[in-house]
């Protein structure tokens, strides 16, 4: 039986499960597990562990990560990410390195984060996706996080404006809440 750590890099489009359930039938056995949740939309690594190393989880899902995420300015959305439906436009061409250097700043430290409705956390028995997806809000409390570094790596001014970042952070940290 095979056992240990697998990188996979997860493509847009699938799930976490979705690739737990591919490395399953292809190793053909049911102990594989992964280190964190990544969103459907993202792309990105995803450490799984195999076999017996699936004990190593409480261990490697508490680990600090890193994201490289694109944030838009000017555009709102349901979900807060490219995924969902606008709800709100306006204009952001006001903002420039400088203003947006600053803002990333002060989302650094010890921060509260509330988890964004299109999550997979649970609120008294149900993901708050499957919440969301029928139409509900609940009241979320929000969640003590650590970003080590938000870094701009790109900035595209205009209307809708874009910039590129990298965050490291503690787990559990939502970027698309931070943005």
């Amino acid at each position: 039986m095979p056992e240990g750590l697998l990188n996979i890099l997860k493509p847009p489009g699938m799930t976490s499960h979705d690739i737990v359930d591919a490395v399953r039938k292809i190793l053909g056995m049911r102990r594989v597990g992964h280190t964190g949740t990544l969103d459907p939309a993202a792309a990105g690594v995803m450490v799984l562990m195999v076999g017996a190393t699936t004990r190593l989880s409480r261990f490697l899902t508490a680990r600090p990560k890193v994201y490289r995420a694109e944030i838009t300015f000017g555009i709102a959305t349901d979900t807060l990410d490219g995924e969902g439906e606008i709800v709100a436009e306006a204009d952001a061409s006001h903002l420039d390195v400088s203003t947006l250097r600053r803002a990333l700043e002060e989302l650094t430290g010890t921060i509260e984060i509330a988890p964004p409705m299109y999550s997979a956390v649970w609120h008294q028995g149900r993901r708050l996706y499957d919440l969301a997806r029928r139409g509900a809000t609940v009241q979320v409390a929000t969640r003590s996080s650590v970003v080590e570094r938000f870094e701009l790596l790109d900035f595209q001014p205009g209307a809708v404006a874009r910039a590129l970042t990298e965050v490291a952070c503690s787990s559990g940290t939502y970027v698309r809440s931070l943005a």
